[in-house]
C-alpha cells in the first residue's frame, strides 16, 4: 500500500520540478516519480467525460413569458363578481325549477282532462302535456299546415281560388303518405279508430290556406242500398221526441235535480224506428264515400261539396261518375243531411264498409 494519497497522482512538470527544486533531498523526488511510474505500469488510469449542458435562458423566457400571459389574461364576462354571488360564493341570479303539485280529492278528471272540442285526452299541469294538447287542438279546428309537394295530383280547384283538391293514393311516396296518415288521426279523433282508411281507397285533401281543410277517403264498391224517403223524416221526428223525453226526464228533490243520461249511438241498417232504412235488393253503385270529415273552423263553407265533385270527376279514369252512383257508409245526422242535399234526394245510396271491390 501506499503510505501518501497524492501519490496516485500525476504531478505536473512544474509542480514536480518546483517540488524537487525546493525539495532538499533529491532521493525523495526520485523515489516519487518511481512509485509513479509504477502505478502507471499497472494501467490504473481513470477518464472522466464532460458534457456541455444547452442553456436554459430560452427556456427561462419562456416560462416568464407564459406567466405574465397568465397575468394578464382577461377574465371571462360571464364569470358572475363576488358582489352578484353573495358572501357564500353562491350564485343568487341561477334559475329556479318549479315543481307542479297537485291534490287529489276524488275529482274525476285527476289525471286527465278531456278536451270537449277536439276530444284529447291531457293532464292539466303537465308542461309537455299541455303543449301538445295546445299543438293538436290548433291541428284539429284549422287544419294540419300543408306546405306542398313537388309532384303533386291536383283533381280539383275551387272558384275564386279559394283552395284546391290533391288525391293521394297507396302507391305515392312515404312523405304524401305520411301525410294522409297524420289527417287520418284527426278525423279518428271525431269519428271512431281502426275503420276510416285502407290500402285500397283514395284519399282527397282539401287544401286551403296552407292546411289540410278537409278530407275524403273513397274506395271502390259494387253494390248499394237504396235509402227509404219516409225513414229521414222517421228519424228527425224520433230525435224531436227523444229530445222531449229528456228534457222532461227530471226528478227534482229541493235544489238537487237528477237528469236522465242519453246515450248516442252509431246509426244501424236495422228496420227500427229512427234508425236508416233501405231497400233489400241491392243496385250498382261505383264509388264509396267511407269518410269526410271537415275542420270545425271550415265547416258550413261549401267544402264538403268541392270534394264530392272532385271524387266523382277523377275517381274512374276517362268517366264522371253520376250522382246515383255514389254510396255513403252509414252517415251520421249530418252526413245524412249533405247526402240528401248533395244528390238532390232523401233516397240517396248506402252500402256496407266490410265488402270491399276485388
Amino acid at each position: 500500500m501506499q503510505s501518501k494519497i497524492n501519490s496516485f497522482f500525476k504531478p505536473s512538470s512544474s509542480s514536480s520540478s518546483s517540488s524537487c527544486t525546493s525539495n532538499p533531498t533529491p532521493q525523495l523526488c526520485e523515489s516519487e516519480n518511481d512509485e509513479l511510474a509504477i502505478w502507471e505500469k499497472t494501467q490504473h488510469i481513470f477518464v472522466n467525460t464532460y458534457t456541455r449542458r444547452a442553456s436554459d435562458l430560452d427556456g427561462i423566457g419562456k416560462k416568464k413569458e407564459s406567466s405574465d400571459e397568465k397575468s394578464e389574461k382577461p377574465i371571462p364576462e360571464n364569470r358572475s363578481s363576488r358582489g352578484e354571488c353573495g358572501s357564500s360564493g353562491r350564485n343568487l341570479n341561477k334559475k329556479r325549477s318549479y315543481a307542479q303539485f297537485h291534490l287529489e280529492l276524488g275529482q274525476s278528471n285527476f289525471l286527465l282532462h278531456s278536451c270537449s272540442t277536439c276530444g284529447l285526452k291531457y293532464s292539466p299541469g303537465d308542461e309537455v302535456d299541455e303543449q301538445n294538447h295546445t299543438l293538436f287542438h290548433k291541428n284539429f279546428t284549422l287544419g294540419i299546415q300543408f306546405k306542398g309537394w313537388r309532384n303533386e295530383r291536383v283533381v280539383h280547384t275551387s272558384n275564386g281560388d279559394r283552395g284546391r283538391v290533391v288525391l293521394v293514393l297507396d302507391s305515392d311516396p312515404v312523405a304524401q303518405r305520411n301525410k294522409v296518415q297524420e289527417v287520418v288521426k284527426m278525423m279518428e279523433a271525431e269519428l271512431g279508430e281502426g275503420w276510416i282508411f285502407h290500402k285500397l281507397c283514395k284519399v282527397y285533401l282539401f287544401i286551403s290556406s296552407q292546411r289540410v281543410a278537409g278530407c275524403l277517403v273513397a274506395e271502390p264498391i259494387k253494390e248499394a242500398f237504396e235509402v227509404l224517403s219516409c225513414s229521414v223524416g222517421e228519424r228527425r221526428e224520433g230525435a224531436t221526441a227523444k229530445k222531449a223525453r229528456s228534457s222532461s226526464g227530471e226528478l227534482q228533490f229541493g235544489d238537487i235535480v237528477l237528469r236522465r243520461e242519453v246515450m248516442k249511438r252509431a246509426p244501424s241498417e236495422v228496420s227500427q224506428k229512427g234508425a236508416i232504412l233501405c231497400r233489400r235488393e241491392g243496385v250498382g253503385a261505383a264509388c264509396g264515400i267511407r269518410a269526410i270529415w271537415v275542420t270545425p273552423s271550415n265547416r258550413r263553407k261549401g267544402i264538403a261539396t268541392e270534394l264530392l265533385e272532385a271524387v266523382r270527376k277523377s275517381f274512374c279514369r276517362g268517366c264522371v261518375i253520376g250522382k246515383a252512383e255514389v254510396a255513403f257508409s252509414q252517415p251520421s245526422s249530418d252526413g245524412q243531411a249533405l247526402a240528401s242535399n248533395y244528390t238532390g234526394t232523401p233516397s240517396f245510396l248506402v252500402y256496407k264498409t266490410g265488402k270491399l271491390c276485388c
